[in-house]
């Protein structure tokens, strides 16, 4: 077993220590100033009242994460793979670099906002409705970062596979998507986070579940406590999401120089 393997835990313990004790002192200090200012509970709850409000009804806030983790779910997995195989599309492809690529563009400059109420009135108020909008959402980064690794391969890599006969496919597996996943994963840490905000958004418009849904009705009542109490769940769930996937991302792609170059320096 080499150093760096050996010390894979030990750097991953350090690591969630370092989260851990930040995020205790950000509540501890929060915690602080509100016992010194005294801000009405309506404006500004204390944490431990926060954390009431969670044991109050765990299931039912597992419930309402576990509707929003869903969507965001298949919304980032479809966002995924129709993101990657037009991404092969627009590097192999002219016509849809022009068109498709063009598409996306136009599609992304338009505050996914506004185009919640049309998801609703196509698919409802269900789940459906709230996985497109994930989808598309996410979907712009994928391509976007996908794209730019296929295309950046060093030409004497991909002149020495042509000299060596390498077929189309067999340059695009064994050369083009190695290169690519590090920018892949690049795109799916942002992309993951922005599902999040798109089945939120999706749920803000019309829904019947959700941490969204908990937010808007608790909002509509002045119940300020359980507004904070959805919104630290939802910190918690984008920020599990994007260091699972920065965990794949170590796994997959332990060559690249971004990981190397940080177990150099822990």
């Amino acid at each position: 077993m080499s150093v760096n393997e050996s010390d894979e835990p030990s750097s991953s313990a350090l690591r969630a220590g370092h989260v851990a004790l930040v995020v205790v002192g950000f509540f501890a200090l929060w915690q602080l100033a509100v016992m010194g200012l005294r801000p009405p509970e309506y404006l500004l709850p204390a944490p431990s009242a926060i954390l009431s409000e969670l044991a109050s009804a765990p299931s039912w806030y597992l419930a309402n994460a576990a509707r929003t983790i869903g969507a965001t779910l298949l919304g980032f997995a479809g966002a995924l793979a129709v993101g990657a195989l037009a991404a092969v599309g627009i590097v192999y492809s002219r016509f849809l670099e022009n068109t498709l690529y063009t598409l996306l563009i136009a599609l992304n400059s338009v505050p996914k906002v506004a185009l919640a109420p049309l998801f609703i009135i196509w698919m409802g108020t269900g789940l459906a409705s709230k996985v497109a909008i994930s989808f598309l959402i996410a979907l712009f980064v994928i391509v976007v970062d996908t794209v730019l690794g296929l295309r950046s391969v060093d030409p004497d890599a991909v002149d020495l596979f042509r000299s060596m006969r390498g077929r189309g496919m067999q340059t695009l597996l064994w050369l083009r998507v190695p290169n690519a996943l590090p920018h892949l994963f690049s795109g799916m840490k942002v992309a993951v986070s922005l599902a999040l905000v798109g089945a939120i958004a999706g749920e803000f418009v019309a829904s019947q579940a959700g941490l969204g849904y908990v937010i808007l009705a608790a909002q509509g009542t002045f119940e300020t406590t359980r507004v904070f109490a959805a919104i630290v769940l939802l910190g918690i769930l984008g920020t599990v999401l994007f260091f699972i996937v920065d965990f794949i991302e170590r796994v997959v792609c332990p060559w690249h120089v971004s990981h190397r170059a940080r177990d150099r320096g822990r």
